[in-house]
C-alpha cells in the first residue's frame, strides 16, 4: 500500500484480476477473496470498476461486499429506502458540497463497512471524495486536535410529523415510541418527549476513533456537520434568526457543554476536503470503504445521479 501522503484506494479492475467484465466476473472474484476484512483493513477503500454491475445483481454483490447489510436507524441524513437495507445516497441538492465524514460517527455503535453503487453516473462532477483519517487528524492544527480532547456532544431536535429536519419516524424507522425508547435505552444517551411529538436526544462521543485491526487513531466526529458554522456564514445567521441554536434540528457542542469555536469548524471541514482523494463514478462501478478508517463525502454534480449505499457491521 502506499505511504499515507501519496494514499489512494485500490482500484480493481477485470484485467488487474484476471476477471471478466461482468457482474458475475466480480462475484467469482470475490467469492475467490480469502480475507475480505484484512484487505480492507490494508487498502481502506477499494473501487471496483469496469464489471458493469446492475441494479439486478446487486443484491448478489452486496451480500458478499456486507455479510450483515444493516439498516439506517438513528442516522441523521436524507435518504431514501429502495432495497433490502439499500438507500440512496445522502438527497441533498447538486450544487452543494457534502464534507467529509465517518457514517454515524456520532452514534453509539456505526457500521463498519460502506459500500457505494453507481446506477447512474452525473454528467459532471459528482465525485466521492474520500479521506485517510490519520491524514485528516494530522491535518488538524494541534489547538483543535487539543480542544477536542474531551469529546463532543451531539443534540438533536425530532419532529413527529411535521417541521424543520427529520421526524424520529424516519430517523428510526418506526411509528413506535416504545421501539425508540428501547433503542436509545441502550446507547448511553439521554432523551426526552417534548412538546408536539417532538424528541430531543443528546449523546456525548469521543472525537477520534481507533481502528480495531490496526489500531491507527482517526479523526471521528462529525461536528463539522452538526455546527451551523459547517454550512456557511450566510446558512447559519439565517438559522439562527429562525431559532436558537439548542432547538435547531441538530447542532453540537464540546463535551462539557462550553461552544465549539467557528474558525474550529471551518478548519475541519476545509482540511478534510483539502486532504481527500476523488472517486469519481461511471455506471456499474463499486466503492468499498472501512468507515473508520476513511471519510467520504460528495463533490457537486450536473445531470442526474444516482448512487445507492449500503453499510455492514
Amino acid at each position: 500500500m502506499a505511504d499515507r501522503q501519496n494514499w489512494a484506494p485500490l482500484e480493481v479492475s477485470p484485467s488487474s484480476v484476471g476477471a471478466g467484465a461482468t457482474p458475475h466476473g466480480l462475484v467469482d472474484h470475490l467469492r475467490g477473496i480469502g480475507d475480505l476484512t484484512g484487505l480492507l483493513a490494508r487498502e481502506k477503500a477499494v473501487v471496483f470498476r469496469g464489471f458493469h454491475v446492475t441494479p439486478a445483481e446487486l443484491d448478489e454483490v452486496l451480500d458478499l461486499l456486507l455479510p450483515n447489510r444493516l439498516a439506517y436507524v438513528h442516522g441523521n441524513s436524507p435518504r431514501t429506502k429502495v432495497g433490502k437495507n439499500v438507500y440512496t445516497s445522502t438527497e441533498y441538492p447538486p450544487e452543494f458540497t457534502i464534507s467529509m465524514h465517518n457514517e454515524m460517527s456520532y452514534a453509539h455503535q456505526w457500521p463498519a463497512r460502506l459500500a457505494f453503487f453507481c446506477d447512474q453516473q452525473p454528467e459532471t462532477g459528482g465525485a466521492t471524495p474520500v479521506v485517510d483519517g490519520v491524514r485528516w487528524l494530522a491535518a488538524l492544527d494541534p489547538e483543535v486536535r487539543e480542544a477536542f480532547a474531551g469529546g463532543v456532544c451531539y443534540r438533536q431536535n425530532l419532529h413527529g410529523g411535521r417541521g424543520l429536519g427529520k421526524s424520529w419516524q424516519d430517523t428510526f424507522e418506526t411509528d413506535s415510541r416504545a421501539e425508540v425508547e428501547s433503542f436509545l435505552d441502550g446507547t448511553g444517551a439521554s432523551w426526552e418527549w417534548t412538546a408536539q411529538d417532538s424528541l430531543r436526544v443528546s449523546q456525548v462521543r469521543p472525537a477520534t476513533a481507533r481502528h480495531p485491526i490496526t489500531g491507527a487513531e482517526v479523526w471521528f466526529n462529525q461536528a463539522d456537520q452538526w455546527h451551523a458554522a459547517g454550512l456557511g456564514d450566510e446558512t447559519a445567521a439565517a438559522l439562527y434568526q429562525i431559532m436558537p441554536e439548542e432547538d435547531l434540528p441538530q447542532s453540537v457542542t464540546f463535551a462539557d457543554g462550553s461552544p465549539i469555536p467557528a474558525e474550529h469548524i471551518t478548519q475541519i471541514r476545509d482540511r478534510g476536503l483539502e486532504s481527500a482523494v476523488d472517486v469519481d463514478w461511471y455506471t456499474g462501478d463499486l466503492l468499498l470503504i472501512d468507515n473508520v478508517l476513511v471519510g467520504h463525502g460528495r463533490r457537486p454534480f450536473t445531470g442526474p445521479r444516482r448512487v445507492l449505499v449500503a453499510m455492514s457491521d
